[in-house]
């Protein structure tokens, strides 16, 4: 058996440190609730769904669930709202690679898959384009 790892799996710095991206761009839209809001949201998280914030990376499907149990309609509106959020961060991570392209009707979690393997190409010096649907609304706190 072998200890090395897949040629194009994701470092340890890799992982860590686009999981800090994401978690930024979920904290800093649940701020647009409200502090008091987004405290409870993550109370809630924890607590009924199990998820502990510093898991929600590895735990995005149950994250999405957990969001639309509690937010029902209003989680895929959240979700964009992190999606926006998450590429802003990536793209600034990754020194302005443009972007032009659009996924049409992509979940939160192969959004977060898409992003994530943008953030490591983009470790690599490899242009990778990720693009937001061009009939969404931008849709940001103020």
């Amino acid at each position: 058996m072998s200890d090395r790892k897949p040629k194009n799996a994701p470092t340890q710095k890799e992982r860590a440190n686009f999981n800090s991206l994401l978690l930024e761009a979920i904290d800093e839209t649940l701020s647009c609730l409200g502090e008091s809001a987004k405290t409870v949201t993550y109370r809630h998280l924890e607590t009924r769904f199990k998820i502990k914030k510093e898991e929600i990376p590895n735990m995005i499907d149950d994250f999405s669930k957990a969001l639309e149990s509690l937010f029902g309609s209003g989680a895929k509106a959240l979700e964009i709202m992190f999606m926006k959020s998450l590429y802003d961060k990536v793209r600034v991570a990754s020194e302005g690679v443009s972007s032009d392209w659009v996924v049409p009707e992509m979940t939160f979690k192969e959004y977060v898959n898409l992003m994530k393997q943008r953030f490591k190409k983009a470790g690599t010096h490899q242009e990778v384009e990720i693009f937001i649907n061009e009939t969404e609304e931008q849709q940001t706190c103020s």
